[in-house]
C-alpha cells in the first residue's frame, strides 16, 4: 500500500521530469563545445600579435621552435587559453554541485569562502616558504579552501534558526571578507603584494605547460566524480527528505561532492587567482536551459563556465591593450547585478 510519504516523493520526482529538457541539454552540449572552440581560436589568434588561422593549424599539427609565431601560440598563448578554460569549467561545476547540494541559489565558491581561504593560503605560503613548488602550492590552496567552507558553515550553523541560504550568503560574505584582509595584511607586512596581486586580480597570463600537467589530473578526476554524482545531486537538489525516502546516502552524497567542490575550487584559485561569480552565473544558465537534472546542468557547466573564463581573458586582453584588464573585474561586472538579482528573487527556481 503507498502511503502519503511516498505518493509525495513520486510527485516531486515527476515534477523533476517535466522539469529537465534532454533535447535542449543535447543541443547546448553541441552549441557549446562549438562556441568553445571558436573562442579558443579567436582567444589564440587576437593578442599583442594577431595571428592568422592558417599558422595557428601549424604551429598545432607541425611545430617548428625556430619560428616565432609558433613559439608564441604553444609557449604563451595555448597554455594560457587552456588554463582558463580547465579552471571556468571547475568553478561553474563547483558552482554547481554546491547549488545542488545545499538547495542555495546563491551557492559560489567565491561567495562562500572558499576562493578566499585559498588566497589566504598562497599569501602564506609566499611569505614563510618562497619557492614552494607549484605543486605544494595548488595541495595548500585545497587546503585554504577547506577551512573557508569549514569555517562559512560553522559560523552559519551557530544560529538558532538554522543554516539558510541568506545566513550562508552573509557568513560567506563574512568569512571572505576576513580571510582576504588578512592575505591582505600578510602581502603587505612582508612586502609580497607583487606576488600576490595576480591571484587577487585574477588572470591566466602566467599559466605554463607545467603547471598544466600537474593541475589537469585533479580537475579531470574531479569532473568525472562530479559527473558520476551527478544522479545523486539531482535527487539530493529535491530535498533531503525525499531523498532519504528514496533509499540515497545523503551523507556520503555531501562528503563526496564537498571533496570535488574542494579540488576544483583550489586547482582553479592556483591558477586564476581570487575570481568569484563563474560558478554562480553558469548554473543558473544551464538550469534554465536544460532543467533540473544535474546530469545536464554538469555536463553543460563544463562548457559554458570554460567559454565564460576564456571569452573574459580575450576581452580583459583586447580592452586596453597593451595593457590587460583584470579578468576577475569583467566577470564581477556581470555576476554582481546576476548575484542581486537572484537575492531579491529568492531563488525560487531552486
Amino acid at each position: 500500500m503507498t502511503t502519503s510519504t511516498e505518493v509525495g516523493e513520486l510527485n516531486e520526482i515527476q515534477k523533476l521530469q517535466k522539469r529537465s529538457h534532454p533535447i535542449r541539454g543535447a543541443v547546448a552540449l553541441i552549441v557549446g563545445i562549438i562556441g568553445l572552440i571558436f573562442t579558443i581560436v579567436l582567444s589564440i589568434s587576437f593578442g599583442a600579435a594577431d595571428i592568422s588561422l592558417g599558422t595557428i593549424w601549424t604551429a598545432v599539427t607541425q611545430y617548428s621552435p625556430g619560428l616565432t609565431t609558433h613559439q608564441v601560440i604553444h609557449d604563451i598563448r595555448l597554455p594560457r587559453v587552456l588554463g582558463a578554460a580547465l579552471v571556468g569549467a571547475s568553478f561553474a561545476v563547483a558552482g554547481a554541485i554546491m547549488q545542488g547540494m545545499t538547495r542555495n541559489p546563491l551557492a559560489d565558491s567565491g561567495l562562500l569562502g572558499l576562493n578566499s581561504g585559498a588566497a589566504l593560503m598562497l599569501a602564506i605560503c609566499f611569505a614563510f616558504f618562497p619557492g614552494l613548488p607549484y605543486m605544494y602550492l595548488i595541495l595548500w590552496s585545497f587546503v585554504g579552501a577547506g577551512l573557508g567552507v569549514l569555517i562559512v558553515y560553522g559560523i552559519g550553523s551557530l544560529s538558532n534558526g538554522g543554516l539558510t541560504p541568506m545566513r550562508l550568503v552573509l557568513a560567506g560574505a563574512a568569512v571572505s571578507t576576513l580571510l582576504g584582509a588578512l592575505g591582505e595584511g600578510i602581502a603587505l607586512y612582508y612586502r609580497i603584494g607583487q606576488n600576490l596581486a595576480f591571484w587577487y586580480a585574477g588572470g591566466v597570463s602566467g599559466t605554463k605547460w607545467s603547471h598544466l600537467q600537474i593541475l589537469s589530473p585533479w580537475i579531470l578526476i574531479a569532473m568525472i566524480g562530479a559527473l558520476t554524482l551527478s544522479r545523486s545531486i539531482t535527487v539530493l537538489s529535491l530535498g533531503e527528505e525525499i531523498a532519504v525516502g528514496l533509499g540515497q546516502r545523503t551523507a556520503a552524497v555531501k562528503v563526496w561532492g564537498m571533496m570535488i567542490v574542494l579540488i576544483l575550487a583550489g586547482a582553479a584559485v592556483s591558477v586564476l587567482g581570487a575570481v568569484g561569480f563563474v560558478g554562480l552565473i553558469i548554473p543558473h544558465l544551464t538550469r534554465y536551459i536544460v532543467g533540473h537534472d544535474y546530469r545536464w546542468i554538469i555536463s553543460c557547466s563544463i562548457l559554458y563556465g570554460a567559454l565564460l573564463v576564456v571569452l573574459a581573458d580575450l576581452i580583459a586582453r583586447m580592452l586596453n591593450p597593451p595593457y590587460e584588464t583584470p579578468v576577475g573585474a569583467l566577470i564581477a561586472f556581470i555576476g554582481v547585478p546576476f548575484f542581486l538579482y537572484l537575492a531579491r528573487k529568492g531563488g525560487k527556481e531552486l
